[in-house]
């Protein structure tokens, strides 16, 4: 499986210009220890832009021993361009012969037979078989990085609940893309909240409005691919692969505000719409606004919106009874995160300023080996779970125009792609084309039915 990069997104991952430089030390090691059994294998999974970025932040670790032994991928123009990059920047720390590069869908359970009880195993495949990979992963004893969101609806939500269960009885530390929650930034200013500094908190406001992203918006498909993959190859446009755009890039935001919340909301409320679309046949509504509300009343807005030529803007906002705070202030990585003593956000009005700080994307796998090297507890699936359905619930509320709660969510029965674990390279898409080349788009208002609506 693959996941393109979103190269016009900053937050997504991908060999970067920066990731290079900042590896380039980490590149000339020698791998001088692959015969010492404190190396740490590690399989990849997935090897668009993300797997490609996870592998590079995984292989900068400087703590002990690591290595790149196997590869998975649907796409082989997905994997051998993956692996030549890596290479590239880790001449030393790459060790995939032919013989350890697979392709199709059951590549996943080739690259992790290469593994060893206690190595890595990277999960970057579209999140609708993230539950598949990890069921296997937990079975062979792997530690796990898996990207976000980690499930598109109810079932997949519950599913994955069970398997958070389970690697934690077996000890596996497992992390998840939501890097920001390792960001030093908004951790401190987690803390500052915490304290008290802007009072309690009354209400947040989050924006992601640019124009589009990754493959999101698609035209028909072409006459020489099969259905399957090219919904695959372009899992952004598709809500059984993705949870659409909405799922995919959307979450980042809503995490980090129900963080300096330090709740979950309990219901969503929600606008949407499909503008200027051309020929364009993806899922996507290219607006989204929907209002989440908290156990005790505080409201969370959001704003999303993927059209070019609008104002655009890449922030979250807290604002409490004695002051307010930027969470996080655009596309630039590492953020600023600030606290402001009333409700204006001026730099007049500043009370404090976070300083410069590593790049959590580094941070996050730094936490999750330092856990493996010293076998702290550390998993984060169940919070990676929750975050996913909190962001389903919104979008769901969008596309049906009906208040959706979260336990509406978590008990809905439909499931986008029932049977991802049994899919091959000649089956049937879970998404039926029309006769057009056309797909079914949210009709807010007409179809109504949770479990249809999104179908």
């Amino acid at each position: 499986m693959s996941r393109t990069p979103d190269r016009n997104d900053t937050t997504g991952r991908g060999i970067s210009s920066a990731v290079l430089a900042a590896t380039s030390a980490v590149a000339t090691r020698q791998f001088a220890h692959a015969g010492e059994n404190n190396t740490i294998q590690v399989a990849l999974v997935g090897c668009g832009g993300r797997g490609t970025g996870a592998i590079a932040n995984a292989l900068s670790v400087q703590n002990g021993p690591i290595r790149l032994a196997a590869m998975a991928d649907v796409f082989e123009d997905r994997l051998n361009p993956s692996l030549e990059n890596t290479v590239k920047a880790f001449p030393n720390l790459v060790d995939v012969p032919p013989e350890r590069r697979f392709i199709g869908f059951d590549g996943y359970r080739h690259a992790m037979d290469c593994l060893s009880p206690g190595d890595i195993v990277i999960l970057a495949t579209p999140p609708a078989f993230r539950w598949v990979h990890f069921t296997y992963a937990i079975e062979k004893g792997l530690h796990v990085f898996m990207e976000k969101p980690v499930t598109v609806d109810g079932p997949t939500t519950r599913r994955m609940l069970q398997l958070a269960e389970a690697s934690v009885a077996k000890n596996l530390k497992v992390g998840v893309g939501l890097m920001w929650r390792h960001c030093q930034a908004r951790g401190e200013l987690r803390r500052r909240i915490e304290q008290g500094e802007i009072g309690e908190i009354v209400a947040m406001r989050t924006y992601r409005m640019a124009g589009p992203t990754g493959s999101a918006a698609v035209g028909r498909k072409p006459a020489d691919q099969r259905e399957l993959l090219y919904q695959i190859r372009n899992f952004h446009a598709f809500l059984w692969a993705s949870g659409g755009a909405y799922s995919d890039f959307l979450i980042h935001n809503i995490d980090e505000c129900c963080w300096m919340k330090n709740a979950w909301p309990v219901d969503a409320i929600g606008t949407g719409a499909r503008h200027y679309r051309g020929e364009m046949v993806d899922q996507n509504f290219d607006t989204y606004s929907v209002e989440y509300t908290f156990p005790d009343g505080t409201k969370l807005y959001l704003d999303g919106r993927t059209m070019p030529g609008c104002h655009q803007e890449f922030a979250s906002y807290a604002h409490g009874s004695n002051g307010s705070a930027v969470i996080s202030n655009g596309p630039r990585i590492p953020t600023l995160c600030a606290t402001y003593k009333g409700t204006r956000i001026a730099p007049s009005d500043i009370a404090w300023r976070s300083e410069n700080e590593p790049i959590p994307y580094q941070l996050e796998w730094d936490h999750l080996i330092d856990a493996i090297r010293r076998d702290l507890p550390y998993n984060e699936v169940r919070r990676g779970a929750e975050a996913s359905l909190v962001t389903s619930m919104g979008r769901m509320a969008a596309h049906t125009g009906q208040r959706v709660t979260y336990q509406e969510m978590l008990d809905c029965p439909h499931e986008f792609a029932p049977h991802a674990d049994a899919l091959t390279l000649t089956s049937a898409a879970p998404l039926v084309a029309r006769p057009d080349g056309t797909y079914p788009v949210p009709m807010p208002g007409i179809v109504r039915d949770r479990e249809y609506a999104e179908a």
